[in-house]
Formats: structure tokens, C-alpha cells, sequence
């Protein structure tokens, strides 16, 4: 009798607990949700890489130092309403649906990044440009509050436990891709044409490109169908329905509303927020110094021609995009946790030297610098997408990582390249942007240190995931095997009157 109490205890995988992926719907969902980060920094890519001439069209009356500012700010205010979104969609894509909130937010990130190209000048309307010019940043920071963390949500909940590293590295591939579009199109713009063109009509023609874009990422999402973790989550929800204990108990009620979940997560799993608040503070501080600010630092403060300052950040970024979904896959194979360690502590070491070698000039030093930096942010970003999500349950994980991805982006991601122009042209010093990275590292590190690993396993509250009926079988298999040897451990450990509770327990973690 107590053998078979203890079995039951350790409780194997049945196979109603496996869930053989549909690999077709997964290519979708991958592809789906990749294209509409593509497009999202698309515009990013863009953005940087007129700075200056977007300064010059829509603050012509300041001096280049401000110009350049006044464009950042206009860049980080999109930022300061990506929580407000986050709010908005994160909590609503787990009450209705992943696929339907990622169809909206679709929606408005290309209606508003297309009406950018459409704006008039400051010498057409004065004051009304600039603040035209904000409120589409504003419009598009409050769709992006619930683009990526739902992207990210509904890719790792299609994917395979053991390859989620890799098919979720996909996502961000998709981010560094649309970059390098939206950056080689204004390094041709820029090769090609004249200052005057540029500043008349060429810097309008990126813009333009957003909308058709738009339109075939809309059309995929639409296509797509909700994923196998949140229809169990729905299943399970609607059959409390039936049973009439949602509609009886308040209390339930209002824990499933939306105020109710955002009160579950600062109260139950605030630990999981301050952990990827920390793991994002890394990142996103990483990828937009090097991919918003770098292009204007070598400019604008190195004094480098703007074809050389595009063509190194473009070519580190086609770096990134070779080696992502390397890095992913090595994510599966060694974890998430050493992954974000060792990168976070090669930040702090790195930083330095990087920028030094890039304040040398010329071609091959800066470059060198750029490759460093380019492979420390491919070790985050080939990893983000995968650890994310794995932090929240079910039915809090959309919500969970929209507020935390976005406050963490918005105060300290989005604001990195006005941070450091404002510093770098108070304090003179050229060396602001390697210690900004190494305030970054230590925090990431830290962060790190608390993270649980979760490389190869289910997601909280979902069922394990696998990519054929043979891998279920094996999975059952193996874990009965399991549960049966720790039984019988247990059971001769009574029998030699030893309790080996804690040595089980380390067994299941």
C-alpha cells in the first residue's frame, strides 16, 4: 500500500498530458509572428538611419546636436506609451485570444508607420509637423506594447519543448532582418541621391514601403489559429462554465477579469517580473545602442562619413542575422541560464575595449568592434524569445511579459540613444556609451543568477510538447520509468528506515 501511495505521489506524464505540434501551423506561427517583428523594426532601422535628416526636415530651426536629440525624444516617446499598451493588450490577449490582439496590432503598427512618409515638413506647416510626427511614434508605440510580447507568447506555445530555443530565435531574426531592409534601403537612398533629394523626397520612400508589408503580415496572422496552450486553457475555463462555478463565485470572477490578472501578477509572480525586466533591460539596452545610436555616435560625434557608419552597423547586423538561430539552438542544447551569464558577463568586460576600437576610425578597428558587439547581442537575442515566456503561467503569460517587456523597454531600452547623446554631448566623454553596457551586463547578470532553467521543458501550466507521436511515446515511457525508480528508491529507503524526501525532491527539480 505505501508503495503504491508513494507511486501515485510521483506522479507520471500520461498521454493525455503530451501534445504532438502540427508542424505546418508551426512553420505558420513562426513565420506569421517573425514577419511582424520584421516590420516593426523595419521602421526601427529606418529611424536610425535618417536621424539626421528627419532632423533637419521636422526641427530645421535647432543646431545638429539638438536636431539630432529632438529626433531621439520624438523615438523615445513611442516608448513611454509601449506600457500603456502592454496594459492594454497583454491582459486582453489572455482573456481573448492570442491570434486576434496580434491581428490588431498589425493593423495599427503599419496604418501608422505608412502615414510617417505622408507628413509635411516644418517649412509646410510649421509646428503641427514634429507633432504629427509623434503622435504616428505614439500610435506605434502603443500597438508595439502588445506586438512582441504576444509574438513571442504564441511562437513559444507552438513550439516543440526541445526546440523552442531555435524556433523562437526565429522571431528575432525576423527583427534583425527588418533592420537590415530598412537600413539598406536608406544606405542606397543615401549613395544614390543627393542631400537636397534627401531632404525633399527621399527620406519618405522607406515609409511607403511599410504598408504593403503591412498588408501581407495581416493577411498571414489573419490565417493563423489559436494556439494549443491557451485552447486549453479556453477548454478548461469554458467547462467551469458549464458546471456554472465561474458564474456563481465572484471571486473568480474577478480574478479572471482583466484588473484581476495585473493584481495576480504584482502580488503571486513578481519575482518573474523583476527577473525579465532585468534579462530585457539587457537586451533591449544592447540592441538599441547598437542599432538606433551607433549609426549617429560615429556620425555625429566620431565625425565618421555616413556611408562608413552604415555600412559597419549594417554589416553587424547581417552577422546577427547569420548566427541567431545558431545561438537558439545552442540555447536548447546547453540552456537559457549560461547563455544570458556568460554573454552578460562578457558585456562588462568587452564594453570598453568595443567602443575604443571603434573611436580608432578607418575601416577594419571599428569593425572589429562592431563584430564584438554584434556577438554579445546575438547571444541575448537569440535567447530572449524562448526564456521569456517561460517565466509566466498560462493564462498570465501574455499579460505577465507585456508589462514587464515593455516598462523595462520604455525606461531603459528606447531611451538608450537619448540617454547617451545627452551624455555623451553634456560630459564630452565618448566613452558613455561601453559604461552604459556595463551597468547593463551587471544587471542582466544578476538577474541571470535567479533565473530557473527551463531549456527542454514544458511551459508553466501547458503540457509537454513534442514533435511526433514516437517523441509522446518515449516521453511516457521515460517518464514512468522515472516514477517507478523513485518509488522503489523511496520504498527501500523506509525499509532501511531512511527518508530520502529531500534527495526526491532535488531528483524533481
Amino acid at each position: 500500500m505505501v508503495r503504491t501511495l508513494l507511486r501515485r505521489r510521483k506522479r507520471s506524464v500520461d498521454p493525455e498530458d503530451v501534445t504532438v505540434v502540427d508542424k505546418p501551423q508551426v512553420r505558420r506561427a513562426v513565420s506569421a509572428a517573425a514577419l511582424g517583428n520584421t516590420m516593426e523594426w523595419f521602421d526601427f532601422g529606418v529611424y536610425a538611419y535618417v536621424a539626421a535628416t528627419l532632423g533637419k526636415v521636422f526641427f530645421p530651426s535647432s543646431s545638429p546636436g539638438a536636431q539630432v536629440i529632438s529626433t531621439f525624444a520624438t523615438f523615445a516617446a513611442a516608448f513611454l506609451v509601449r506600457p500603456l499598451g502592454g496594459l492594454v493588450f497583454g491582459p486582453l490577449g489572455d482573456r481573448i485570444g492570442r491570434q486576434r490582439v496580434l491581428a490588431a496590432t498589425m493593423i495599427m503598427m503599419a496604418i501608422s508607420t505608412f502615414a510617417v512618409g505622408f507628413l509635411p515638413s516644418y517649412d509646410a506647416i510649421g509646428l503641427a509637423a514634429p507633432l504629427l510626427l509623434l503622435l504616428c511614434r505614439l500610435v506605434q508605440g502603443f500597438s508595439t506594447g502588445g506586438e512582441y510580447a504576444g509574438a513571442t507568447t504564441y511562437i513559444a506555445e507552438y513550439s516543440p519543448d526541445r526546440k523552442r530555443g531555435f524556433l523562437g530565435s526565429w522571431l528575432d531574426f525576423g527583427t534583425f532582418v527588418g533592420y537590415s531592409l530598412g537600413s539598406s534601403l536608406v544606405t542606397v537612398l543615401t549613395a544614390v541621391l543627393s542631400e537636397d533629394q534627401m531632404l525633399s523626397w527621399g527620406w519618405r520612400i522607406p515609409f511607403y514601403v511599410a504598408g504593403p508589408l503591412g498588408l501581407i503580415g495581416l493577411y498571414m496572422r489573419m490565417k493563423l489559429e489559436e494556439t494549443p496552450a491557451f485552447q486549453e486553457v479556453e477548454a478548461k475555463h469554458q467547462e467551469a462554465q458549464k458546471d456554472g462555478a465561474l458564474t456563481e463565485d465572484p471571486v473568480e470572477q474577478a480574478r479572471m477579469s482583466g484588473k484581476g490578472r495585473l493584481k495576480e501578477l504584482f502580488t503571486h509572480h513578481w519575482e518573474a517580473m523583476l527577473i525579465c525586466m532585468g534579462l530585457v533591460l539587457l537586451y533591449n539596452v544592447t540592441n538599441y545602442m547598437v542599432t538606433s545610436y551607433l549609426p549617429t555616435y560615429m556620425t555625429s560625434t566620431l565625425g565618421e562619413p555616413s556611408l562608413t557608419a552604415q555600412l559597419l552597423v549594417l554589416g553587424t547586423m547581417v552577422l546577427v542575422v547569420l548566427t541567431i538561430t545558431t545561438v537558439g539552438r545552442y540555447s536548447d542544447r546547453f540552456g537559457r541560464r549560461p547563455m544570458f551569464l556568460w554573454a552578460g558577463a562578457a558585456m562588462v568586460v568587452l564594453a570598453i575595449p568595443a567602443f575604443l576600437l571603434i573611436k580608432q576610425g578607418g575601416i577594419v578597428l571599428p569593425a572589429v568592434g562592431c563584430v564584438i558587439l554584434g556577438l554579445l547581442l546575438v547571444c541575448f537575442a537569440g535567447t530572449s524569445a524562448s526564456t521569456l515566456p517561460a517565466l509566466f503561467p498560462t493564462h498570465l503569460r501574455y499579460g505577465g511579459l507585456s508589462v514587464a517587456f515593455n516598462v523595462s523597454v520604455s525606461l531603459f531600452g528606447g531611451t538608450t540613444p537619448l540617454v547617451a547623446s545627452a551624455l555623451v554631448e553634456s560630459t564630452g566623454d565618448k566613452m558613455v556609451p561601453a559604461y552604459y553596457l556595463m551597468v547593463a551586463g551587471v544587471i542582466g547578470v544578476i538577474s541571470a543568477l535567479f533565473l530557473h532553467e527551463t531549456a527542454g521543458k514544458p511551459l508553466r501550466g501547458s503540457s509537454h510538447m513534442v514533435e511526433d507521436e514516437q517523441q509522446a511515446r518515449q516521453l511516457v515511457a521515460h517518464s514512468r520509468v522515472r516514477a517507478s525508480r523513485r518509488a522503489r528508491e523511496v520504498w527501500i529507503g523506509l525499509r532501511h528506515g531512511r527518508l530520502p524526501w529531500h534527495q526526491d525532491r532535488k531528483s524533481d527539480e
